[in-house]
């Protein structure tokens, strides 16, 4: 009886903290314009299917979608966590219909803010856990640091998604990623995105890829899917809009649509099941 109590006050907690919120981070071994490209245009293709959608810009070394979308200018996250604003003064919508924040101003910011410490951390972490739960789905615009770390916790824990594309570097530099990853936070799947590629051309890569992973990092790798070069891409982009609202029947503009829908669900088909690749058509 005691245990039945217990299972129904479990339940009763679970069913009163509500849905877990839809967190995934994005790593790129692709240059930073077509990392910021996917990422609005994932992010823009997830709205426009009705979801909630915040891109949180975690980096500080690289080109971010915040400074992409030139929204970079105000006060961050952490200001946020500092008690110096309010957090609805960090979110800024924007026209691509989700909405953006960043998660602390590095060298690149106006007034360089970041986290000074782990009292700083600790504070960035919470703020972040309270942010979330107002979002359907988080986007985090990421970057593993040379000392093999994240700036918040949560993104380790997180669907990690690794961009690539086919060239021979970005190939490398990926396995590379996904080595220190698995050295880092142990035996957990990745989710793997080819971006510049055909369908055929990604199913190599990815296989291949796979295939080195199982072999010698005893580490799983589960296709996302893949987005072809479309010269619709940079022209959107030129517009300040996303290839979906620009150029809808773009295949491009196709592929972002499956990819939206994949990533919409509550979880990521077979991430962790296996690793099979999925592409559309």
């Amino acid at each position: 009886m005691a245990s039945f109590d217990f299972d129904q006050a479990e339940g009763l907690r679970r069913m009163l903290a509500g849905p877990k919120p839809r967190i995934v981070t994005f790593l790129s071994a692709t240059p930073a314009d077509d990392r910021g490209a996917m990422l609005v245009n994932l992010g823009a293709s997830l709205a426009q299917a009705g979801n909630d959608v915040l891109i949180a810009d975690a980096c500080e070394r690289e080109y971010g979608v915040a400074q992409r979308l030139g929204v970079d200018g105000g006060a961050s996250l952490l200001q946020v966590a500092q008690q110096e604003c309010a957090l609805n003064e960090v979110i800024t919508p924007v026209p691509q219909g989700f909405s953006v924040v960043k998660l602390a101003r590095g060298p690149r910011g106006k007034g360089a803010a970041r986290p000074a410490g782990p009292d700083d951390i600790r504070r960035l972490a919470n703020t972040f856990d309270v942010m979330v739960k107002q979002a359907g789905i988080v986007m985090v615009d990421g970057e593993f640091s040379p000392d093999n770390g994240f700036p918040l916790p949560v993104m380790a824990s997180s669907e990690i998604v690794v961009q690539v594309s086919t060239s021979a570097t970005s190939i490398t530099n990926a396995y590379a990623l996904i080595k220190r990853l698995s050295q880092q936070f142990g035996r957990r799947p990745f989710g793997i995105l080819v971006t510049g590629a055909t369908e055929a051309e990604a199913k190599v890569v990815y296989d291949n890829m796979a295939s080195a992973a199982t072999r010698y990092l005893a580490v799983t790798l589960t296709s996302m899917g893949s987005v072809p070069a479309d010269e619709y891409l940079h022209r959107a982009a030129r517009l300040g809009r996303a290839v979906v609202d620009a150029f809808p029947l773009a295949g491009a503009s196709v592929a972002f649509r499956q990819l939206a829908g994949r990533f919409a669900l509550p979880k990521v088909p077979s991430f962790g099941q296996g690793s099979s690749a999925h592409f559309g058509t």
